[in-house]
């Protein structure tokens, strides 16, 4: 409960702050892209991992406020970018509960004309679990995103059940493999 309530104090009182993780172009070696990571430094609680405070997040509800808040700001670091010339599509990580959410593509649509950002420089990352969940309504949003130029990735594919078959349904245009299947 104290750190659900230091997260709430955190968001209110701009504690987050986004990392870029740069995505890099390995024969050229060349920035392509940029993922946005989330950081929290709390006053009193010190620095928190995202492993700590996410699922916490996640369990309470929180974690759409959240990724909110990540969307529109690392959406505007692109604008950003893009104006100095600097031009390379952003990840975002999605939560399945924010995924759910009625008014998610219309959010997404209007972080992009609220920064001014094209749809093709961002990318949200899905984890393989929502596909597996509601199947219709999630092809349905993800064709919906996939018509507004917005780039979609499964990140930790093989963590859960879907098959490559059901992917061949889906507007994705990058799988993330779960470093498990490679780190052998």
């Amino acid at each position: 409960m104290r750190l659900d309530h230091a997260m709430r104090q955190a968001l209110a009182q701009q504690r987050f702050r986004l990392h870029y993780q740069p995505q890099v172009d390995l024969p050229s070696g060349a920035i392509v892209g940029a993922e946005a990571l989330i950081r929290w430094r709390d006053p009193e609680l010190g620095e928190i991992a995202p492993g700590t405070f996410i699922p916490v997040a996640e369990e309470s509800g929180f974690i759409v406020a959240i990724g909110d808040w990540v969307l529109r700001q690392a959406v505007a670091q692109a604008a950003i970018w893009s104006s100095r010339g600097l031009t390379m599509r952003v990840a975002v990580n999605v939560s399945a509960l924010q995924f759910r959410q009625p008014g998610f593509v219309d959010g997404v649509a209007s972080a992009l004309v609220a920064a001014g950002l094209p749809a093709r420089l961002l990318e949200l990352e899905l984890t393989e679990s929502i596909l597996i969940q509601d199947a219709e309504d999630t092809l349905e949003r993800l064709h919906a995103l996939a018509r507004l130029g917005v780039h979609l990735a499964i990140d930790d594919f093989g963590t859960s059940y879907s098959s490559l078959g059901y992917l061949k349904r889906l507007p994705i245009a990058r799988l993330k493999i779960d470093r498990s299947f490679v780190a052998d």
